[in-house]
């Protein structure tokens, strides 16, 4: 194919590697000449506490892109090949970006968030003025915006039939990689005009360094495939040993898939051809990423969901709020519930950063339904310290366990958190990790300590109230006020 344009940029966003990329692959084919660039973005950025473990992911990674942008110009005999890093307002650094480069034409994947999707309308604008296009492309998920729908048209608005067609549609021709290296003699030599090569430190964005390094989180596309090696070893496994906090089941790869240091094409192939092969480790695992799928189709034809319930007449469940309600989202926040794998959840998110997966659900359905606290205020904590914070995933997420959202877990199937701890922390293995003041309570007595005898308390050195919080809620208390709470809501959507 003979290249149309002369030059070429490709913005990298939440798509942070070399191999398999939509973008690049479509800038290397379409232009003589291709550079690489990502900003630093103010708008998000300026938001941010100045110790984020994710920016130093970020930062980490596109130290691995550029040795990678590198290797494929050398491999071409391409010299210098390196990515052009800018810190600013990426609405304007990439338009004076396109202009000092003289390119016709700017290559990005689609990003289906709403603030992404004004931002991108901007520079849309912006390039268009200096005669400049914008293309952009599918490359986050397997199947994106309108290519799952139902026989009428519509998008799925719940996961099993969603699931079944897409498992009917998906084929080698949508999970194949974009063969980007065959391409990447387009590469172009750092441009000198734009200043020296290099990512910048931490400090240079206004940053300081977290403790991510001592968290064992590896970073880049080198990181995504040393964990995915790894995991491959136990997918088998996977189907049980996912529930269980303790037991080392998950892929660990949420945050790579959140940036795109692994493309989603190799992970559902291999999920999809091991399922094939009669692993049950394998489907299941291949079923979570397409609940991803779901999620982000949902975010594309119902933005609203963002600050709003899926099901409308739940924006009309009467939360708890004021003084109480603030009293009892800290103690949610700071893991001192009275309840210890909540608050053990709740510490190991506050402490790496990373929640499981089992104790995402837990903790959602313990704030909204025993506390009755806004599924919104968990939603936004969630977001401000998950490392794999994906606004799609945690807003469905979220609103799957109050009970607001599509295909959502029913109002009235409120989780036990007790029974919950039983059974898939049964050893109390988990929960003594983040509350070691609790280590010395026996199997039965350390899910419920407000239940334990004197003696057992004595002999462990637990005084409640003082080592470890009484329960700020009884749960069954609790239960009665959120079915009445949601009743309410229904009742008044009745006589609307």
């Amino acid at each position: 194919m003979q290249a149309s344009i002369d030059a070429a940029l490709v913005w990298f966003r939440r798509d942070l590697r070399a191999d398999d990329h939509a973008a690049l692959y479509a800038a290397c084919r379409a232009a003589r000449q291709v550079w690489c660039v990502f900003v630093f973005d103010s708008a998000i950025l300026d938001a941010l506490p100045r110790k984020d473990r994710r920016v130093e992911f970020i930062r980490d990674s596109l130290v691995d892109l550029d040795a990678q942008l590198t290797a494929l110009g050398q491999s071409h005999g391409r010299e210098n090949v390196h990515l052009i890093v800018r810190h600013g307002w990426a609405t304007r650094e990439i338009p004076a970006l396109a202009r000092q480069l003289g390119v016709q034409a700017v290559f990005a994947n689609h990003d289906d968030e709403p603030d992404a999707v004004s931002r991108d309308a901007q520079v849309r604008g912006a390039l268009s003025e200096a005669g400049v296009s914008l293309y952009t492309t599918k490359d986050h998920v397997v199947f994106e915006r309108d290519e799952v729908m139902t026989g009428g048209g519509t998008s799925y608005s719940v996961f099993t039939p969603y699931k079944n067609a897409w498992l009917r549609k998906v084929n080698e021709f949508y999970l194949r990689a974009w063969p980007v290296a065959r391409h990447a003699s387009a590469l172009a030599g750092w441009p000198a005009r734009v200043g020296q090569p290099g990512v910048p430190a931490l400090s240079d964005i206004g940053f300081e360094p977290s403790d991510l390094h001592t968290l064992k989180l590896p970073t880049g596309s080198t990181g995504a495939r040393e964990l995915l090696d790894d995991f491959l070893h136990r997918i088998d496994l996977y189907e049980d040993a996912r529930n269980f906090p303790a037991v080392k089941g998950p892929s660990y790869l949420s945050t790579h898939l959140r940036f795109g240091t692994v493309s989603i094409r190799t992970l559902a192939r291999e999920a999809l051809h091991r399922s094939q092969g009669g692993s049950r480790g394998a489907e299941v695992w291949l079923s979570e990423l397409i609940w991803r799928d779901f999620y982000h189709q949902i975010l594309h034809h119902h933005p609203r969901v963002v600050g709003h319930s899926f099901k409308p007449e739940y924006d009309a469940v009467k939360w708890e709020h004021g003084k109480h309600g603030d009293a009892l989202f800290a103690a949610w926040c700071e893991g001192r519930t009275g309840y210890p794998l909540v608050d053990a959840a709740m510490l190991q998110l506050l402490k790496t950063g990373y929640m499981h997966n089992r104790l995402r659900m837990i903790s959602a359905s313990f704030l909204t339904k025993d506390l009755g606290i806004d599924w919104r205020r968990g939603e936004a904590w969630f977001a401000l310290h998950l490392n794999d914070f994906d606004l799609a995933a945690n807003n469905g997420g979220w609103q799957w366990a109050a009970s607001t959202g599509c295909d959502a877990q029913p109002y009235f199937r409120i989780f036990n958190p007790v029974t919950q701890s039983e059974r898939f922390d049964p050893d109390g293995k988990f929960i003594r990790r983040y509350l070691p003041q609790l280590a010395g309570l026996g199997r039965k007595a350390i899910h419920a300590p407000w239940l334990a005898k004197p003696l057992e308390l004595v002999e462990a050195s637990v005084k409640l109230g003082i080592d470890y919080p009484e329960p700020v809620v009884d749960h069954d208390a609790a239960r009665q006020l959120t079915l009445a709470r949601f009743a309410a809501a229904r009742e008044g959507k009745a006589g609307a």
